[in-house]
């Protein structure tokens, strides 16, 4: 969780002809599954991904991960340049010790293009079977989390015996590709 306290503030109402005073606020946020979907469930599109948010788009997302109280567009704007990279840096902070050797092998596919959502994260929890705690974790860590278990599943996977039929085709397969390699019928 993030905190960040956003001091006293004197605004002027043209309106009224009034000045304004805005007390001192401690924002609790939390980047998570449930802040995620808290969003998507708001924008109807993947936060997760490439595209550019709007200044609407990234303001709205912080009031998705206020946990203490509902955070007002005049609120938001009292954030500073400060306020923004602290929030900024704690999304983009791993969590987490665990690290990956993620080298491209030499004819391993790239990485995937799927659209990553909520829905599809709480599916992989599904799947792995995440406590659903997890879901208020950082999601970076929560990401971590996944990765960890598709790794072993992928480890577990390798070990299991195979069959005989699959060994002779792995066989074939490999001499298939020294043959071509070395030019070679045999």
């Amino acid at each position: 969780m993030l905190r960040i306290t956003i001091p006293k503030a004197e605004s002027y109402d043209e309106r009224s002809n009034t000045f304004i005073n805005s007390e001192e606020v401690t924002l609790e946020l939390e980047h998570s599954l449930v802040s995620l979907s808290k969003w998507e469930s708001i924008w109807e599109k993947p936060f997760i991904g490439d595209q550019e948010k709007s200044v609407d788009e990234t303001l709205s997302y912080v009031q998705c991960m206020a946990l203490n109280m509902d955070v007002s567009l005049e609120l938001l704007h009292r954030l500073d340049s400060k306020h923004l990279n602290q929030i900024n840096g704690y999304i983009e902070a791993k969590m987490s010790a665990t690290w990956f050797n993620e080298k491209p092998q030499p004819g391993q596919p790239k990485k995937s293009k799927e659209v990553i959502t909520s829905e599809l994260i709480y599916y992989w929890m599904g799947i792995y079977k995440i406590w659903k705690e997890c879901e208020h974790w950082h999601l970076n860590r929560l990401f971590t989390l996944i990765k960890v278990h598709n790794a072993k599943n992928e480890a577990q996977d390798k070990k299991k015996p195979r069959s005989k039929a699959e060994m002779l085709a792995e066989r074939r397969k490999l001499n298939e590709q020294r043959r071509a390699a070395h030019n070679t019928t045999g």
